[in-house]
């Protein structure tokens, strides 16, 4: 007999080793390693979880007690693989273009980015998905009490409430730490979706294994298995019509609508092309999941006593014939269908409830918006992980109020008939451009209210106050209003009774809604992209030329993306429009491009909101309605190649004033540096010949005492030094420009080479005292450079932290971070009052300098052999603007690149 114990410690192993390959999976990403990570046949493997418990436990129980009728679970989404593909191409490409994060994104987004139809499918979603997770809670429950029937002696937990409790708490556990490691849901959960491609050939195995047993171990080869089908009750069933056609489109319908199945389907996908591979090899998946659901069954109710629970039945026919081996592996099986779904769901769920109903609200509670104080990426990070234990939680809950003694495949009808809810709005707005957001609200309320009313709320028993009575009698004696016989229709089964009724009242007002309302600007542009997506993507667009500065948009970004993907989109953006070194302009194309990014992490409808409340507000221009009333083809045409040659124009406009400004600014800088330069070689060359005439007659006289002599000698030798420091900086800065440099390349530790620079930059005379602050465990970073240049670089950029910064008490902050592995960043922040914006592109030419030569004490010429040293090293030194004070940024890369170009 198997110890429970050992089934528990296998348990373990197995759950350990899903953890290490959801780990080795993430790390391979990070390192840009994906490789197979985003072939097809993991894309279509991870497809698997719409195999639950129910499919592998349950359909055993659903096709002893209904027959062939389990069949319709597989049937429906095979038509969609099959027969949709097309749809699901379409759903997957307005994903992609429109950073869809989950299916209450797409709709929200569709209908004018409505926060209002975001919340309302996000509590749709939970509550139609808390009896499915019930189900998997349910079904690890029982397969653990099968075992432990079966070894009274073992640690066995019989109560099934405490069982599912752990199960669901180590469920969340997993989620959290692999679901919620990256802000992007456009990132995609690689370590997750590994786990459970491999989770989907475990229970592929574990049930053919078990098939293969029954038909040729139990029931003497293929011959023998059909004659038992033949003399079983299963072939006596009868097949209901209504309730094959109602159930095939049931499940056809939550294949587009389950939160995790829109999340593997649509937010996961890697390639477009992978639907074409899914489209043939999942529907061959069914088929082997499906194959011997029969075989299993007859058995079952062959050789297993009488009122044996059917569900349980892979589980329970290995034991009874003493194969353990095949037992633990049928139970890896069921383990892997439950928890796969439970975890993908719990991701999607969270990704909508931090969305659309926590970042709203966390938006109105602050006074000043988005652009108030505080890190946003904190926020949607603890939003979701709270709401993976509020929805476990959820489940959890369902599982003990309804008793947990529904049938498997009761509970998943249930589920299935909930989220179908929101079917209409969903195919409504991809194909129909006239769907309105007041239709779409009216559809998904009044079919979640008859399915609440007719199925969820029924499933409670008595603990919602539907007794029998009042299932008979109905609310108040109104025989009409009866939940499983509404309108006074009756006879039919409470599965097609609730189906038929919450989808056609749904689809109903929702198509009467949206006649009779008229759609604001904003949901026509969105229609038109949704319905032509493929026709005119990313053509059109509802922001008009931004109101708000970039530096705020700059702030807000960094809370959201984070500093580094912020501004790296912002310099490509400036560098985009020839603004290399500036802010970019917040044109209505960088408005949207924002938006898109944003709408990655926090959802499209919340991005939008908080971008409208610095923008002031989205507004849609000419062309863009004329876009959404697709007026003739040769006007939108016409339009947009005007409008292409007006932003043309217009570019170069401001290219060419800014660089004629640039040309200006330098004609000034050189005759200051002629000036200057002068100025520099003249008063040192004047004193030493003044002085040295004075030694020459003093010394001619004998007047002259020794220390007349030393003072004056003193002042040749420090005029003379500081006369060869300047044809030194020349010199150098001639010998950097032309290449001709010598570089000594070495391996050495970053924190080597800044603790050399801030050792050597001391600190200046009178100047206040500069406190640098340092992260000394980041700085450890092996590189291979010229370290005395690099030094170079760095004493140059405190010591004009140390004159220039006009802080009361002066901070530097110095930063280093890696970029990969070939790659590394040293930032130096100080809190002063930055460099102005139109000084901004000056300050790396030569002897440029924004205050008095005085307090400069130099020619103008560090910066500019700072960018020239990292030129030579095959790195690069920019001004980061926005960052609150005076901030330079290093590139450079960790090893030497034998091949450089100047």
């Amino acid at each position: 007999m198997l110890s429970f114990n050992v089934l528990v410690l296998v348990c373990l192993i197995y759950a350990s080793f899903l953890f290490l390959v959801a780990f080795w999976a993430e790390k391979r990403a990070e390192r840009g390693r994906l490789g197979w990570l985003r072939s097809p046949v993991i894309y279509t493997l991870s497809l698997s979880i719409y195999c639950t418990a129910w499919t592998f436990y349950g359909a055993v129980g659903y096709a002893a007690r209904s027959g062939l009728e389990f069949v319709t679970i597989y049937l429906g989404p095979t038509l969609v693989v099959i027969g949709w593909w097309w749809v699901l191409r379409k759903l997957v490409r307005i994903g992609r273009t429109q950073r869809i994060t989950s299916v209450a994104d797409l709709i929200s987004s569709r209908y004018g980015k409505s926060t209002t139809l975001g919340v309302l499918v996000t509590l749709l979603a939970v509550i139609g998905t808390t009896p499915y997770i019930a189900l998997q809670l349910q079904s690890v429950a029982l397969s653990f009490a099968v075992f432990g029937l079966n070894d009274p002696s073992g640690l066995v937990i019989t109560d099934l409430n405490r069982t599912a409790l752990w199960v669901a708490g180590g469920l969340a556990l997993f989620t959290v730490l692999f679901g919620t490691r990256n802000l992007d849901a456009n990132e995609r959960h690689h370590g997750v979706v590994t786990a459970i491609a491999l989770e989907a050939v475990v229970k592929i195995v574990a049930l053919v294994s078990v098939g293969v047993f029954v038909v040729w171990g139990v029931s003497d080869g293929l011959e023998g298995m059909l004659e038992r089908i033949d003399a079983s009750p299963i072939a006596q069933q009868d097949i209901i019509g209504t309730r094959w056609v109602a159930i095939t489109f049931l499940s056809a319908a939550a294949f587009l609508t389950l939160p995790r199945m829109f999340q593997v389907l649509v937010v996961e996908n890697a390639e477009e092309r992978h639907l074409f591979t899914a489209g043939w090899a999942f529907p061959l998946y069914l088929f082997g999941m499906s194959l011997f659901v029969i075989p299993i069954a007859v058995a079952g109710l062959d050789f297993l006593p009488a009122g044996s629970n059917p569900d349980m039945f892979v589980l329970t026919l290995p034991l009874a014939f003493e194969q353990h081996t095949l037992a633990t592996l049928s139970f890896l099986g069921g383990f892997s269908s439950a928890t796969s779904m439970v975890i993908v769901a719990a991701i999607a769920l969270s990704t909508m409830v931090s969305n659309h109903v926590v970042m709203p609200i966390w938006l109105s509670s602050r006074k000043d918006g988005a652009t108030v104080s505080g890190d946003v990426r904190s926020v949607v990070l603890l939003a979701r992980r709270l709401s993976i234990f509020g929805v476990l939680s959820l489940g959890y809950f369902y599982f003990r109020l309804s008793g947990g003694s529904e049938a498997l495949a009761s509970i998943g009808t249930i589920s299935f008939t909930g989220v179908a809810q929101v079917l209409p709005a969903m195919i409504g707005g991809i194909f129909w451009r006239g769907a309105t957001r007041i239709g779409a609200i009216g559809g998904v309320l009044t079919g979640f209210a008859i399915w609440a009313y007719a199925m969820f709320l029924p499933s409670f028993g008595e603990a919602a106050g539907f007794t029998q009575t009042f299932l008979a009698e109905g609310p108040f004696g109104f025989g009409w209003l009866r939940a499983q016989a509404l309108f006074g229709v009756e006879g039919v089964d409470p599965v097609v009774h609730a189906v038929c009724w919450s989808l056609a009242l749904n689809t109903l007002v929702f198509t009467v809604g949206s006649l009779l309302s008229f759609p604001n600007p904003v949901e026509r542009l969105q229609g038109a992209q949704f319905v032509n997506v493929f026709e005119h993507t990313g053509t059109t667009r509802g922001w008009s030329q931004g109101t708000a500065e970039a530096e705020d948009l700059l702030m807000m970004a960094q809370r959201i993306l984070g500093p580094t993907e912020a501004q790296r989109l912002f310099q490509l953006s400036a560098a985009e429009q020839g603004k290399g070194g500036y802010l970019p302009d917040t044109t209505p194309q960088f408005l949207e491009r924002l938006e898109r990014e944003m709408a990655g992490s926090v959802g499209a409808a919340t991005a939008h909101a908080m971008l409208g409340q610095l923008v002031g507000g989205a507004t849609v221009s000419v062309q863009d309605l004329m876009a959404v009333a697709d007026e003739t083809a040769q006007i939108m045409e016409y339009s947009s190649q005007l409008e292409t040659k007006s932003e043309e124009l217009a570019r170069a406009a401001r290219q060419l004033r800014e660089a004629n400004e640039k040309l200006t600014a330098l004609s000034i800088q050189k005759d200051a540096f002629l000036s200057q330069i002068s100025h520099e070689l003249r008063t040192p060359m004047t004193s030493i010949r003044a002085f040295s005439e004075i030694l020459r007659d003093g010394g001619a006289s004998g007047d002259m005492d020794a220390q007349s002599l030393e003072h004056f000698s003193g002042i040749i030798h420090d005029e003379a030094r500081r006369l060869t420091r300047l044809l030194d900086d020349l010199l150098d800065l001639s010998v950097l420009e032309n290449g001709q440099v010598s570089l000594n390349w070495t391996r050495t530790n970053l924190n080597t080479v800044i603790g050399r620079a801030v050792q050597a930059a001391g600190q200046a005379g009178d100047a206040p005292m500069l406190t640098i602050r340092r992260n000394e465990v980041g700085e450890h970073i092996a590189i291979e450079t010229d370290a005395d240049r690099l030094a170079q670089v760095f004493i140059n950029l405190i010591a004009n932290a140390r004159k220039y910064c006009d802080a009361e008490a002066p901070v530097l902050t110095i930063t280093a971070r890696r970029l990969g592995n070939d790659a590394v960043q040293i930032d130096f922040i100080d809190n002063g009052a930055g460099i102005p914006r139109d000084k901004q592109a000056m300050i790396f030419e030569k002897f440029s300098r924004l205050t008095d030569h005085a307090k400069a004490g130099g020619a103008g010429l560090g910066l500019a052999i700072c960018r020239e040293i990292m030129t030579n090293l095959s790195g690069s030194i920019s001004y980061l603007p926005g960052q609150g004070g005076t901030a330079f940024r290093i590139d450079m890369p960790r090893k030497r690149l034998r091949t450089r170009t100047k």
